[in-house]
């Protein structure tokens, strides 16, 4: 699994160029992409970020111009946090604007999504396991990054902040996952966070059953994760 962080020192910095770590960014996220890193496109709906859908599409847009659209792993599309039937409505025009820019495009999956007809699953690449801690940790949630894995869809989970978060997104199957972790002590939870990330590859999973195989990030073609 390939976690992603604000690229906020040197050192964090660093592994995503190594390829150790992946970058997400936001229209408020001031630092740069470093050089080769695997990076994705968060909307900033979930706190304080969002700008504006016309805002936010020139910010994307800017985006895709300035860093290499090939390591571009998804960018999400407009959501509407723990609402699925207000995220479908905010997502759908914009999902295959996203596909047009090269680059996959990702559905943030909320609390409510239970019902089918609430995941337009032809539309998206990367299915966003969003929602409350409750939702996006519960067997809805599982049963979904299942299903996208089955469709050959790449599966990311938001809000990974522990050791244990972080075995669950692998137990579900997910690609990649985000959290804010690295925001606070930096300099103290990067070695901790490379080592947790180290254990998903030698050590079975803290839950049970044994995990499946996770996907890897690489795509090899624009709007298709592999599965």
């Amino acid at each position: 699994m390939l976690y992603l962080a604000n690229p906020s020192t040197p050192d964090i910095r660093a592994a995503m160029t190594a390829g150790d770590l992946g970058c997400i960014t936001t229209p408020r996220q001031g630092n740069p992409v470093p050089p080769g890193a695997w990076w994705a496109a968060d909307n900033g709906r979930f706190g304080k970020g969002w700008p504006g859908s016309e805002r936010w599409w020139t910010w994307l847009t800017g985006q895709v111009h300035r860093y290499d659209p090939d390591h571009c792993l998804f960018a999400v599309a407009p959501d509407r946090p723990f609402d699925a039937p207000a995220t479908l409505a905010d997502s759908a025009p914009w999902l295959p604007r996203i596909r047009s820019l090269g680059i996959p495009a990702a559905y943030a999956a909320q609390d409510g999504c239970d019902e089918p007809d609430l995941l337009p699953w032809p539309d998206f690449d990367v299915l966003f396991i969003a929602g409350t801690t409750n939702w996006k940790t519960g067997v809805v949630a599982e049963r979904l990054a299942r299903q996208a894995r089955q469709l050959g869809k790449n599966v990311h989970m938001g809000r990974v902040n522990s050791r244990r978060r972080l075995h669950l997104a692998d137990y579900f199957g997910c690609a990649t996952s985000d959290g804010t972790y690295l925001t606070y002590g930096p300099d103290q939870n990067l070695p901790r966070l490379l080592n947790w990330l180290a254990d998903l590859h030698h050590q079975p999973t803290l839950l049970t059953p044994s995990p499946t195989t996770t996907p890897s990030p690489v795509r090899e073609s624009p709007g298709h994760a592999h599965p």
